[in-house]
């Protein structure tokens, strides 16, 4: 039997919320292996389980309950979170499935990341697969979500989200702020993922995919006055994921999306990846200091390279036009402009301890053989490659960003990608250098103004799809002098240092001049301090458009907490709960007492403490403002 009737919403007949295209046919058919497995399934299966029977799967730790239902040929879902609804009967798959047979198997593993949010991850799940007359659906629930993918199949896809309340909800937005906080029924046409929903003060979803392959990314579609939301992109074999946590920070700690995709090919070598802080030429262009003005040019480089090197930072980033004008299909990614410079600057750096990156525009990726391009960088000793513009559809530029994420680890290139990227869908587990993409409205882009709230909305939206490149961490807020980007930003000098630590990525961009940073010791030891890969990080304490405050653990031992508010100022006591036994020495930093984002003071405050894990230390937090702690443990 059914788990409550179908709602009229998701029926696919009812055409509400699919596209033309989306109906077309674009299923693949069943792997030789599927088949192989599918039929040996069927015969030990066979007759034992009734077409109309249920099938379900819990959570290891039995809070969360994801459940299925076959009806004449029509499978739906549910999911329950300690005993409440929180997904009603929902389409999943395709038409003319009839069940044939169930089978369950259960993972208890530890998954060790090349880099992440920590160094050991466990990886628990309990799984159940129903195999059906013309595809396969299997499904998994972990303690922090679900997630469930059609195997093989044929036809337009029926999955949808039919939400059991109308709850508020947060959207993806391009290089813009978030959409939200709206209601589900307020909601209205197509919305992109991540969607990160509050159902109750101790429930909290996200919608998200992961192991997408070559298909079209995830994208969801719905209509003014429901509470559903269809699947509006092709159909794809990629898991569709219910990300859950009983608070948005539990969300950001999650693991999920990465586990749900396959470990790295046997074989391959991750170990030259190294994820760290990176200066970055872009945004000093035009600034002048001491009878020096910084241009993207070789003096510039040396400098910022030096700057780096003294501070133990790991990368400088070369952006457009060091090979020419970015967007002149002429511009030769290997010979023109600055090429020679750049090569020898590679040289230069590697003395020094410090990698660099290299920017490649889609108009000359495309113009010049990529492979060619990106064996050269390789060849020259780059760190990685930052790529800008990519065109084409959301699949096309799918596919072409996971050809060149592969070409990148074939060369032992790290790799950003920028301006509208697909989202991330745990790629860093399979390609570990895929470190980090410009999937938000990045601080510094166009200009558009960056808003406090922007920052604190889109850490628990955008940030729970994968890592991703803010350019936060500015030390001159007057942005005076610069070339591209001179009006004042929005922020303060410590809530502009917090963000950097927040923020997760692989590579944390920081876009202002040495000596801007110089100025403020404690905050550029602070950003020096995020030695990764990470030990730990855990999210204290958020509320999503509000603030939130982060803590992570570095490469060293030394423990980092970052909190930002929005537009409004806050007091936050911050417990040391997460430190280890012993004593330690704290610098904590806060916003001086006339710091405001609206009027651009820079002021701050700076003070040692002994401390101890039973410690609660409280700050105060600027509007637009933040906070930062170091602690390091006293021998």
């Amino acid at each position: 039997m059914l788990f409550g009737a179908l709602s009229n919403r998701c029926a696919l007949d009812s055409g509400t919320y699919f596209r033309d295209d989306a109906r077309q046919v674009y299923g693949r058919n069943l792997s030789m292996r599927n088949w192989i497995c599918w039929l040996a399934t069927m015969a030990v299966c066979a007759g034992s389980v009734m077409a109309a029977e249920p099938a379900a799967v819990t959570s290891p730790d039995g809070k969360l309950a994801l459940a299925f239902a076959c009806d004449n040929g029509r499978v739906s879902y549910s999911l329950r979170a300690d005993g409440k609804a929180l997904i009603q009967a929902s389409p999943v798959g395709y038409e003319g499935g009839m069940l044939a047979g169930v089978t369950r198997r259960s993972a208890d593993a530890v998954w060790t990341p090349i880099w992440g949010k920590r160094a050991s991850v466990p990886e628990r799940y309990n799984e159940v697969t129903l195999d059906l007359t013309t595809y396969r659906l299997v499904a998994r629930a972990y303690d922090d979500g679900v997630a469930f993918r059609c195997l093989g199949g044929a036809g337009a896809e029926r999955t949808c989200f039919a939400f059991a309340g109308d709850y508020t909800a947060w959207f993806y937005n391009g290089e813009h702020h978030n959409l939200g906080p709206e209601t589900l029924s307020e909601s209205d046409g197509r919305r992109m993922p991540p969607m990160t929903v509050k159902a109750a003060d101790d429930a909290y979803l996200a919608v998200l995919e992961a192991d997408l392959g070559n298909g079209d990314p995830l994208a969801l579609q719905t209509k003014k006055g429901e509470t559903a939301f269809g699947v509006a992109s092709k159909p794809s074999e990629a898991w569709r994921v219910l990300l859950f946590g009983r608070t948005p920070g539990a969300m950001v700690d999650s693991h999920l999306i990465e586990l749900l995709n396959p470990p790295p090919a046997e074989g391959l070598d991750f170990s030259w990846v190294k994820p760290g802080v990176a200066v970055w030429d872009w945004r000093i262009n035009g600034a002048q200091v001491d009878g020096f003005k910084y241009e993207m040019s070789y003096p510039s480089w040396v400098r910022m390279v030096d700057f780096a090197a003294d501070n133990d930072i790991r990368y400088l980033v070369l952006d457009a036009d060091w090979y020419g004008k970015e967007f002149n299909p002429q511009s030769d990614p290997m010979k023109g402009g600055y090429a020679g410079d750049a090569k020898k600057l590679i040289q230069y750096a590697k003395q020094k301890g410090v990698g660099i990156w290299l920017y490649l525009n889609d108009v000359a990726g495309r113009a010049y053989p990529i492979d060619q391009t990106l064996k050269a960088y390789g060849e020259w000793g780059a760190a990685g490659i930052k790529y800008g513009f990519m065109k084409g559809t959301p699949q096309e530029k799918n596919e072409r960003t996971r050809m060149i994420t592969e070409l990148c680890a074939k060369n032992k290139l790290l790799c950003d990608f920028h301006d509208g990227p697909v989202h991330p869908y745990g790629q860093m587990r399979t390609w570990p250098n895929a470190v980090t993409r410009e999937l938000c409205h990045a601080q510094l882009d166009a200009h558009r103004v960056f808003l406090p709230k922007t920052f604190v909305t889109t850490v628990f939206v955008n940030m729970l799809a994968g890592p991703i490149d803010m350019n936060n961490g500015l030390a001159d807020l007057t942005q005076a002098n610069r070339v591209d980007q001179a009006q004042p930003v929005p922020s303060t000098l410590v809530g502009e240092a917090a963000r950097t630590l927040i923020t997760f990525s692989g590579a944390t961009v920081i876009p202002d001049i040495p000596e801007n940073y110089r100025k403020h010791p404690e905050l550029l030891h602070f950003i020096a301090a995020q030695q990764q890969p990470w030990r730990e990080s855990r999210t204290l304490s958020g509320v999503i458009g509000e603030h939130i405050v982060m803590a992570r653990q570095a490469a060293d031992g030394a423990w980092l907490v970052g909190a930002a508010t929005n537009e409004d100022p806050r007091e936050l006591d911050i417990p040391l709960g997460f430190l280890g036994a012993g004593r330690y020495e704290a610098l904590v930093m806060e916003d001086g007492a006339d710091a405001d984002y609206r009027t651009h003071k820079e002021s701050y405050k700076a003070a040692k403490r002994a401390v101890t894990c039973a410690a609660t230390i409280r700050v105060k937090l600027a509007p637009g403002g933040g906070a930062c702690m170091l602690l390091t443990a006293v021998r």
